[in-house]
């Protein structure tokens, strides 16, 4: 277990050493920025450093004395798969005058920030459905989508407004919030 260990941190270190390179002031500095929360915990305002790794003689492992006969360097490559989640990236405002017992739909387009890789796997979840715009209790707006989005931009969603269910005159306003699940 000790050597499995010692060979574990003996590998994370050459592999950060091969990308280290040295400023004019012989300071070692990684080769491209580190994250903020990376600091040396001794002396946060110092440069980043690394311990060096001993090429020949002998090492102190615990209570254990070893006698290094040979160095390797081992090239190490890191894949990562990087998941974007579906996103609505397009605010919508619905804006329409509705004048008596008029049923309007009012069509409209919900754009994501890429197409979905798979078909009939995403939906678009809204926080209310159904709206009684005026709040005089009755429900009057409906809001209507396909139960999968497939495309980066859905065009096949629409708003209905019956006029003969608004009870109350005037600019009526209502915020909705749009999401996209997995699945059902």
């Amino acid at each position: 277990m000790k050597n499995l260990k010692a060979f574990i941190i003996l590998i994370f270190l050459i592999f950060f050493k091969i990308g280290l390179a040295s400023n004019d002031n012989g300071v070692i500095k990684p080769p491209i920025p580190l994250p903020p929360e990376i600091v040396n915990p001794e002396n946060p305002n110092d440069d980043f450093a690394i311990p060096e790794i001993k090429k020949s003689g002998i090492d102190i492992d615990g209570e254990d004395l070893r006698y290094l006969e040979k160095t390797y360097t081992v090239m190490v490559e890191a894949k990562v798969d990087v998941f974007i989640p579906l996103e609505v990236i397009s605010d919508i405002n619905i804006e329409a005058t509705i004048i008596g017992n008029q049923i309007k739909e009012i069509p409209f387009e919900i754009e994501l920030n890429r197409a979905p890789e798979k078909k009939d796997y995403y939906s678009i979840k809204y926080s209310e459905t159904v709206i009684d715009i005026d709040g005089d209790g009755n429900p009057d707006t409906y809001i209507h989508s396909p139960k999968y989005i497939n495309e980066k931009i859905s065009k096949d969603n629409y708003v209905k407004i019956y006029g003969e269910k608004i009870s109350k005159e005037g600019k009526h306003n209502k915020t909705i919030y749009v999401t996209v699940e997995v699945g059902e």
